[in-house]
């Protein structure tokens, strides 16, 4: 039963410790799109390990994920993922550099790219700190994205989640587990 409490009490701390973490909308309203200033958007931001990309886009793209030679020349032949399914989530799991392209290069070539730099996560800010919060809640999808599901979609100042609210429920996570392991 030891072994058990210890187990359920690591799974409660490490869902603490990614509480911080946030949902990117890439492109915010505009999506993953040749129109998009791809660049403007990404500097913008500040990304850490356990951040989310969300990338939303038409058929007549993808999404590729490259290394950097193949990134600064388009070159969509060398992939290292590929996804297509027009509602892509990427989770950052390690600090460096990320690269993603269209994966029709014409896109790409027009600036359809981007590159993400994924910084380490140890800085969280302090419990009283003030929190990012959604700038004006949330957006309905474009409807020019036609593959995309018809539902709600965060901006990316959105889906931030830390501080007090973070403690709170994973301590309620906690209590849950030991009320479940003591009734076992």
């Amino acid at each position: 039963m030891a072994k058990l409490v210890l187990v359920y009490s690591l799974v409660v701390l490490g869902l603490a410790l990614t509480c911080n973490a946030a949902t990117y909308m890439v492109g915010d309203n505009s999506g993953w799109d040749i129109s998009t200033d791809l660049d403007t958007w990404a500097q913008s931001k500040t990304f850490v390990v356990g951040d989310l990309l969300s990338f939303q886009y038409s058929s007549s793209h993808s999404l590729e994920e490259v290394k950097k030679e193949d990134f600064d020349s388009c070159n969509t032949t060398n992939v290292a993922r590929t996804f297509t399914n027009g509602n892509t989530t990427v989770p950052l799991t390690e600090p460096g550099t990320r690269y993603f392209v269209c994966g029709n290069q014409l896109h790409c070539l027009g600036g359809m790219k981007l590159q993400v730099n994924v910084e380490d996560n140890q800085a969280n800010p302090p419990i009283g700190a003030p929190q990012a919060q959604p700038a004006g809640g949330t957006l309905t999808q474009p409807s020019s994205k036609s593959n995309n599901p018809a539902s709600v979609i965060p901006t990316s100042a959105g889906s931030v989640y830390g501080g007090r609210d973070c403690i709170v429920m994973a301590f309620l996570g906690f209590v849950a587990t030991m009320f479940w392991v003591v009734r076992v």
